[in-house]
């Protein structure tokens, strides 16, 4: 079955809907929603990629996401994405919102934080291994050769205010 996502244009508005497939090979931009989950604690979690992942096969990434499915906002694919891949419920915060080059294809990336206050059900299929890192741990993962190409991006803007450095340039909403 096809999965369908939302075509859309530089201004993050609606032009149509598309597989998602097609949506790559043709570089259309579309949505992806991702959450940074936060422990009671403050840590940060980290995960790698399955080795038979379809997308960065052992990739290290801080964030869980995926596209976001027609009609959804970036909230509510958030919340869903953090549901499949962790197994736990939580209200995604919105963070900030850029145009994310992209490795495989360019996207709208829709940043997201949640608390995750209970035990956690990593999917296997998204999820080889985890845990729990703090910021400066997470800086220094940040930078390894195997932490995904598009996080890296995401994490840059994502860490500059915290470091007090400038907000995220780009688009936000």
């Amino acid at each position: 079955m096809t999965e369908l996502v939302e075509r859309v244009d530089d201004d993050d508005r609606v032009i149509g809907l598309v597989g998602r497939g097609e949506a790559i090979r043709r570089r259309w931009l579309h949505r992806v929603a991702t959450v940074v989950c936060r422990d009671t604690r403050g840590r940060i979690l980290v995960h790698r990629r399955p080795a038979d992942a379809d997308r960065f096969p052992n990739g290290v990434n801080f964030m869980l996401g995926g596209a976001s499915e027609p009609g959804e906002t970036y909230e509510e694919a958030a919340a869903r994405e953090l549901t499949e891949e962790l197994g736990v419920r939580a209200h995604p915060r919105f963070v900030l919102k850029f145009t994310c080059a992209g490795v495989i294809s360019p996207y709208w990336l829709g940043l997201h934080e949640a608390v995750v206050t209970g035990p956690v059900a990593p999917d296997p299929d998204e999820i080889a291994w985890y845990d729990w890192l703090t910021e400066p741990q997470l800086a220094e993962v940040a930078e390894d050769e195997a932490f995904v190409p598009d996080a890296r991006e995401a994490y840059h803007r994502w860490a500059a205010p915290r470091r007090g450095g400038p907000a995220p340039a780009g688009p936000t909403g």
